[in-house]
């Protein structure tokens, strides 16, 4: 009987602290989402304002060519770049949801009159800060050779 008692508690620890795991993934998927809703609108302005979505000491992994880590970095490589939209739809999300999360997801990019430009894929590893979530490592590549 206290066998059965003590296995009892243990699953209904289980499964409450799944749950909390559960609903937390589900929050950090909705904050992921409305991020990636409007950061193409803010590489768009060229006012540095890209840059509240990554963190102070990020790094960026863009394809067929060298990281580019740090503010002024990515500053530069976002400033006067093409306007376009860019749609993320996320595969899957890994990590617990409370330091970090990794997210792996599609991306298609239109220029904007909605005309499609490119399609590929993208990794962040985002980082749970004071200011909330934030991209720390991006990595993203075309699914087309590159031209």
């Amino acid at each position: 009987m206290k066998k059965l008692l003590i296995l009892s508690v243990l699953l209904l620890i289980t499964s409450w602290c799944n749950a909390q795991t559960k609903d937390r993934m589900e929050t950090v998927r909705k904050t992921i989402e409305a991020s990636n809703a409007i950061y193409a609108d803010l590489a768009n302005k060229n006012d540095g304002s890209i840059l509240t979505r990554y963190t102070d000491d990020a790094c960026l992994f863009p394809p067929n060519t060298a990281p580019v880590c740090g503010r002024e970095q990515i500053f530069n490589f976002f400033k006067g770049g093409p306007k376009v939209h860019v749609k993320f739809t996320i595969q899957n999300l890994y990590g617990d949801g409370k330091t970090s999360i990794t997210e792996e997801s599609y991306y298609e990019m239109t220029d904007l009159e909605g005309k499609k430009l490119d399609d590929g894929k993208v990794i962040v590893i985002w980082k749970n800060t004071k200011e909330g979530w934030k991209m720390h490592r991006d990595m993203f590549s075309s699914n087309h050779p590159a031209k």
